[in-house]
């Protein structure tokens, strides 16, 4: 599927765990928790993108057929291996996502958050990144750490 190119998915509103961690890791995944799957077939066939699901009766949907990569599993961590399995991450991408919105994330100045972020982050951490679209500011601290250590559980 979309071969020559990243693929870009689109999770159904069972997969919001899974859409979360694969944005982690790098993976361009929107997801819509109030969509219809007539409205998600046709936003991923616009965008290109390959369905996530876990409803047999979405992928039996005409317009998804050829659109849907079935997950098997109930728990993140099994989806989540049986995704970068088909799909290997590129490690390059980890972390370079909104976890809320998955925009690209842009490194900005120090000085440019300091308003926005408690004052002992600001003091403790060098590096800072925004998501352009949300505004969330992001940073590296214990929950990267934390979230990093979850990754490599979940992968393993």
């Amino acid at each position: 599927m979309m071969e020559g190119s990243v693929t870009k998915f689109f999770a159904d509103a069972m997969l919001g765990k899974l859409a979360r961690w694969m944005r982690t890791l790098g993976y361009d995944v929107e997801y819509d928790t109030h969509i219809e799957d007539t409205e998600l077939i046709k936003r991923a066939t616009a965008e290109q993108r390959l369905i996530l699901t876990r409803d047999t009766r979405l992928i039996e949907r005409r317009g998804a057929r050829k659109r849907v990569f079935f997950i098997k599993s109930d728990l993140v961590g099994e989806q989540l291996r049986q995704v970068a399995g088909e799909f290997p991450p590129d490690d390059s991408l980890l972390l370079t996502r909104c976890l809320r919105c998955n925009a690209l994330l842009k490194d900005v100045p120090k000085e440019s958050v300091k308003a926005k972020v408690p004052p002992y982050v600001f003091q403790t951490q060098a590096e800072f990144s925004v998501c352009p679209v949300c505004q969330r500011t992001y940073w590296g601290a214990t929950h990267r750490e934390r979230m990093l250590e979850d990754l490599r559980k979940f992968l393993e």
